[in-house]
């Protein structure tokens, strides 16, 4: 679950993490109260779950080729009360489109005052898992504010990596290389150190799977501070942190995969145009890349469980139909732990409470896969079945050419 800026420092503060004081407003006539709490110059920043707000633009429509530009950028650093007010004003209950946005605007319903900082050097900072080890990793760079991919791509020399072992987390020798490796200057280790150590903690508690300081800055009184935060808590343990599945922002969500997560339907949307309904995570990668070598591609990625019923198998049909880009239906199903003639009648219930207006192939493989052939056969359903996984992905492409 992705927490905006605000929420995520409201964490942080929660474990001590040095953080600049900070208002959220979603009303224009709270900016003049924060002004004065928190002093000018202030950072105004729209909160929307995605990256490069401060390069972003801000316009009056979802769609930027019929709406009006009102502002270039997400952050903008207010010295008066009135521009405060004046960028806030074009902000809230207005759109942002960013890098990662995908062309469409983003509605923001709250902005984040902050008070300014001094900046003397920038640097960026990440806690995540990194599957290749197995464990999490620390990563920075000097190269503080830009996009770390790009820093990736261009200077790949400038990040640095460290593993901490989970059962004894960051040691004082592993923050002190991280801090050489930032060349932050010998009056800030100590501080530094207390930093990492409360960073970590963060991260550690709050069963995070993502924690972004981007920028971390040192200021020119030689203190470290998290200017920016983005913060991913482990959905598996959000019913550990009750307070924090409760800032949980649906608006900020694909309206499809939310109503997927009701159902309990682990649901991710894509671009494509065939709608995927499968039984586990990795036979479910493996459709979406047949369906891709077929000539089509995948409009979803869609596990609805090893206890396929009739139930399931009608939701996932519901979310998929919801995709107005969907052009063809593959249902592929595993009969392990759930037998294939119980997916088949579950399929012939599920096409009598949900019109199914695309072509539908279907596979099903084996414990009762015969049975459940013949009951598909027999059910007068306008839908092909298939044997093997590559012939039944080239009945998919075929259907919607």
């Amino acid at each position: 679950m992705k927490l905006h800026e605000y929420q995520a420092k409201q964490i942080l503060k929660k474990h001590g993490v040095n953080l600049p004081e900070g208002i959220a407003v979603t009303e224009i006539g709270m900016v003049e109260k924060a002004c004065r709490e928190l002093g000018i110059p202030v950072a105004v920043k729209s909160q929307v779950h995605a990256g490069g707000r401060g390069k972003g633009k801000i316009y009056s429509g979802e769609d930027p080729s019929s709406s009006e530009l009102l502002q270039e950028g997400g952050v903008k650093v207010a010295t008066s009360a009135e521009d405060a007010r004046k960028f806030t004003e074009a902000m809230l209950g207005n759109y942002i489109i960013t890098h990662q946005t995908a062309g469409t605007g983003k509605k923001i319903s709250t902005v984040y005052l902050e008070k300014g900082t001094e900046i003397a050097k920038e640097f960026y900072l990440s806690i995540l898992v990194d599957r290749t080890v197995s464990k999490p990793i620390f990563m920075v760079s000097t190269e503080g504010g830009m996009d770390i991919e790009e820093v990736a791509a261009k200077t790949p020399e400038k990040i640095f990596k460290i593993e901490v072992e989970p059962a004894l987390g960051i040691q004082p020798w592993q923050i002190r290389e991280l801090l050489f490796h930032l060349e932050v200057p010998k009056e800030a280790h100590k501080q530094g150190a207390v930093f990492f150590k409360k960073l970590w903690k963060a991260y550690d508690e709050e069963d995070a799977s993502m924690l972004e300081i981007n920028p971390l800055v040192l200021t020119k009184t030689s203190e470290l501070i998290a200017l920016d935060c983005k913060l991913s808590i482990d959905d598996n343990a959000l019913y550990r942190h009750p307070d924090t599945a409760a800032m949980r922002d649906i608006t900020e969500e694909d309206p499809l995969e939310v109503e997927a997560s009701e159902y309990n339907l682990n649901y991710i949307k894509l671009d494509g145009n065939v709608g995927c309904m499968v039984n586990g995570a990795g036979l479910a990668m493996a459709t979406m890349d047949i369906v891709k070598l077929a000539g089509a591609e995948p409009a979803n990625f869609l596990d609805v469980g090893g206890g396929a019923n009739v139930e399931t198998v009608s939701n996932g049909f519901k979310i998929i139909l919801g995709d107005p880009h969907v052009k063809a239906i593959f249902v592929n199903i595993f009969g392990g732990i759930v037998q294939c003639d119980r997916v088949a009648n579950g399929i012939v219930e599920a096409a009598k409470n949900v019109n199914i207006t695309v072509p539908l192939v279907v596979r099903l493989r084996g414990t009762n896969a015969d049975l459940a052939r013949e009951i598909l056969d027999k059910s007068g359903l306008s839908l092909k079945t298939a044997e093997e996984l590559g012939e039944a992905a080239k009945l998919v492409a075929q259907s919607i050419q």
